[in-house]
């Protein structure tokens, strides 16, 4: 049975950020991700989360400048530094907050780039993630996006991630599976689940190719959430999509799965 966490982020953008929390709630979901926490206080969230009874499954840490195009730095060559003082602010967060995750995003690799510059510029700062979370029993995942989302995202292929997880070599760090950004670059999701299932940390979901609820698009969920549940997948599961209309109204397709009804 499939663990859901709502993506507070993308659901119920018909409240007030921090009125999602009760939202999720009252419609059943025990977990909640989001991208960033970092225009809140952390104590406001986590005041959020324990009034809801709620767990905070995942979120990102700081991305660079996202207002300005940028979709993560971990990638980027010369940005180290403020990588390691983002990793460090999510942390903190983490620390209040208690997910056992966190996602880093790669970053964009420009026309003309230097894609070995960037792998190398990865690796140690994965490494350095890697050591950073682990004095926290935190996971650090990365995740491979599509490019027709996010244009020129350096890591695109669940093999891809998988490598470079194997090539920094650090027992927390595995890879964040999203089944919408899978399907669209690769496909065959059932095959790479149980293929690179012990090396995922997050599994996300969403309906493909409109990224609206699971249940809309080509994407059989009911038969993946069954295969994930025979691979041994105990973690949460994202729904990071955007509500066709009102949020709860969507929500036919997991009312078996939700505590309430």
């Amino acid at each position: 049975m499939p663990r859901l966490a709502a993506n507070l982020t993308m659901m119920y953008t018909e409240h007030a950020f921090l009125d999602r929390f009760q939202a999720a709630a009252k419609d059943g979901f025990t977990g909640v991700e989001f991208l960033f926490p970092y225009e809140f206080a952390a104590a406001d969230l986590k005041a959020r989360l324990a009034d809801n009874g709620l767990t905070q499954a995942l979120f990102n840490a700081p991305p660079g400048d996202w207002g300005a195009g940028e979709r993560g730095i971990a990638s980027l060559p010369g940005r180290e530094s403020e990588f390691q003082r983002g990793v460090e602010q999510a942390l903190e967060y983490a620390a209040q907050l208690g997910n056992r995750s966190l996602h880093v995003m790669a970053g964009l690799i420009r026309p003309g780039e230097d894609r070995a510059a960037h792998h190398d510029t990865y690796l140690k700062n994965l490494a350095f993630a890697a050591r950073a979370a682990a004095t926290a029993d935190i996971t650090i995942v990365i995740e491979p996006i599509n490019t027709r989302d996010i244009p020129g995202f350096f890591l695109n292929r669940q093999d891809d991630a998988q490598a470079i997880c194997a090539e920094v070599g650090a027992p927390n760090l595995k890879v964040q599976f999203d089944c919408y950004h899978c399907q669209i670059v690769e496909g065959d999701i059932a095959v790479k689940l149980q293929r690179d299932m012990a090396g995922i940390g997050h599994i996300q979901i969403a309906g493909v190719p409109e990224r609206h609820e699971p249940d809309l698009g080509e994407l059989n969920y009911p038969y993946l959430f069954e295969r994930i549940d025979a691979l041994g997948y105990t973690g949460w599961i994202g729904c990071e999509y955007r509500p066709k209309a009102g949020t709860s109204a969507g929500l036919g397709w997991a009312q078996p799965y939700l505590a309430n009804h």
